[in-house]
């Protein structure tokens, strides 16, 4: 089948999926139509605001469809009589029903940004990062009806460096999965691919990627700073790895996020949470063995700002520590 015959619809929401389908359009592939979330409210006007892969999607003319259901009856007539797709992408999108993803000819394929079968689940960028993993990747695979559990058809890696966050992470995996997307449309298209099950891959205990929330994003004192540094780089630019300082003597409470963070191994014997400052350069916080050096911080109501900056207007004494 030519490109230009073969009807592909294309399902996205975040800025992730967007270089996905702009890499399909510039290979002269026929998007039919692009599916993604309805418009949210957002902001403190709570105007309706639009996902990034609808904004991308209609200033290249393409139709998009929005289904708050994708069980709905007149959106499955749409897909079914008008769409008629022979194949469909999903990148960063909601489980598809057996109705929808058993559709196509050539099937259903999703891009994942881990290398599975690790990090099944919502946050798989987050979760790698924070585990202190060296390597990640992304992954094209069929869609069945468990998540993240079809068969594999390719793979990229990437090494994680020892200070990269998961937006620095994220917009790599960006890029090299755009790629993968287009090598995979070709594959199908040419019949030269060789899906692999998923458990001919399993050789160690699976790591989870569940969403993050309030609770797994606080920090914890009492470990090494090493892992409390991969937690902050893991939750780093968003949501964002927080904690509290504490005054002793008012009691006073601040919440305050970590971005951006480093780790020195040192023993001491100072109670974990104690901060260390020159009140100009460094802030530093006591864990078990070693110590965590803040370097990108922002307080509750503030912007996020370098400790160099934000020792400028916050003055520390020893009644304050950091809540654990």
């Amino acid at each position: 089948m030519n490109k230009e015959d073969l009807r592909i619809i294309f399902m996205g929401t975040p800025e992730f999926a967007v270089p996905s389908l702009d890499i399909l359009l510039k290979n002269k592939y026929n998007i039919v139509g692009v599916i993604t979330v309805p418009d949210k409210p957002a902001g403190r006007g709570q105007k309706l605001s639009e996902s990034a892969v609808k904004k991308f999607a209609i200033e290249k003319g393409l139709a998009v469809y929005q289904p708050e259901k994708m069980k709905d009856d007149e959106f499955q007539r749409i897909i079914k009589e008008e769409l008629k797709p022979d194949l469909q992408v999903v990148v960063a999108f909601r489980m598809l029903p057996e109705s929808v993803w058993k559709l196509p000819k050539y099937g259903t394929f999703n891009l994942h940004s881990s290398l599975l079968p690790q990090y099944r689940g919502a946050a798989p960028i987050n979760w790698a990062v924070i585990n202190g993993d060296k390597e990640t990747g992304v992954t094209t695979f069929f869609i069945d009806e468990k998540i993240d559990t079809g068969n594999i058809i390719y793979q990229e890696k990437t090494n994680i460096g020892i200070n990269e966050t998961a937006g620095d992470v994220h917009d790599r995996l960006m890029n090299i999965g755009s790629k993968l997307v287009l090598k995979t449309v070709d594959s199908i298209i040419n019949n030269t691919i060789s899906p692999l099950a998923q458990e001919s891959l399993v050789n160690n205990a699976l790591k989870p990627a569940p969403k993050l929330n309030k609770d797994n994003c606080k920090v914890n004192w009492l470990q090494d700073a090493k892992i409390i540094k991969d937690h902050i780089h893991g939750l780093s630019p968003y949501p964002a790895a927080w904690s509290e300082l504490y005054n002793i003597e008012t009691k006073e409470t601040i919440p305050f996020k970590i971005f951006k963070a480093g780790n020195i191994s040192e023993i001491h014997e100072l109670k974990n949470g104690t901060i260390l400052t020159d009140q100009k350069n460094y802030l530093k916080i006591a864990c078990s063995n070693s110590f965590l050096e803040i370097k990108n911080i922002q307080i509750a109501g503030k912007k996020a700002m370098e400790v160099s900056e934000f020792l400028r207007g916050f003055r520390f004494n020893e009644k304050w520590v950091v809540k654990y």
